[in-house]
């Protein structure tokens, strides 16, 4: 696991961080017994992945293994069992 960088990007930690956000404002709104609070918080959680996929979009997440890199590594991870 080490070896990648699997979730290692600006797109991945910004919507993150959004929806630990929205999770943690709608656990204390649940404590709060405040309904609108609550759903305005489900909207933030929601939120965090649109703005994570948008960036993705944009060019700040992790760029699509091409079809030749995939073979490369499951040549290589042979090689390391052999």
């Amino acid at each position: 696991m080490a070896g990648s960088s699997h979730g290692h990007t600006p797109a991945a930690w910004t919507g993150v961080i959004i929806s630990f956000i929205g999770f943690c404002a709608a656990g204390v709104f649940v404590v709060a017994a405040s309904p609108i609070g609550f759903w305005a918080s489900m909207a933030v959680i929601l939120l965090g992945g649109v703005v994570g996929l948008a960036m993705k979009a944009a060019g700040l997440g992790m760029p699509k293994e091409s079809a030749e890199l995939a073979a490369a590594r499951a040549r290589a991870g042979q090689a390391q069992i052999s």
